[in-house]
């Protein structure tokens, strides 16, 4: 990594030291470069939904927070344009869920991502596609 990747990267390493809600839920930055990232979440009994499963919200945000962390990790505010999320299995209390986020394609203010949710076992759980577009620096 250049001088000015590495710079770059740690735009999004402040834009998650201000994220109140992913650090709350103990997401955890695992790997962190130029249009990719990986982060890590503890299912807790609070993330648990009435069927004893992960709560798909929860699945959502922590693929979210990894998009976002890949999508500003070129220096440039990004927001999500458009994301969706396939659900693949079922988690439970004590999973730890892995995300990383592959960047596919950047071009003029876009981007699109795609991330992928493991549990604990290495078995994908959810499949995330997420459209990022730059924004001005507020």
């Amino acid at each position: 990594m250049t001088a000015v990747e590495g710079f770059q990267v740690e735009a999004a390493r402040r834009m998650f030291a201000a994220d109140v809600a992913s650090r709350l839920l103990g997401i955890e930055i695992v790997e962190l470069d130029a249009g990719r990232a990986a982060t890590s979440m503890t299912v807790t009994e609070q993330m648990v939904n009435g069927h004893g499963i992960t709560h798909g919200g929860y699945v959502f945000l922590l693929a979210d927070t990894t998009f976002a962390l890949a999508c500003n990790s070129h220096g440039q505010s990004a927001v999500a344009a458009a994301a969706d999320i396939r659900y693949l299995r079922p988690t439970r209390a004590g999973n730890v869920l892995t995300a990383v986020a592959t960047e596919r394609a950047r071009f003029g203010r876009n981007g699109i991502y795609d991330v992928t949710v493991s549990d604990s076992e290495h078995r994908i759980i959810a499949e995330f596609r997420g459209d990022s577009k730059t924004i001005r620096a507020t």
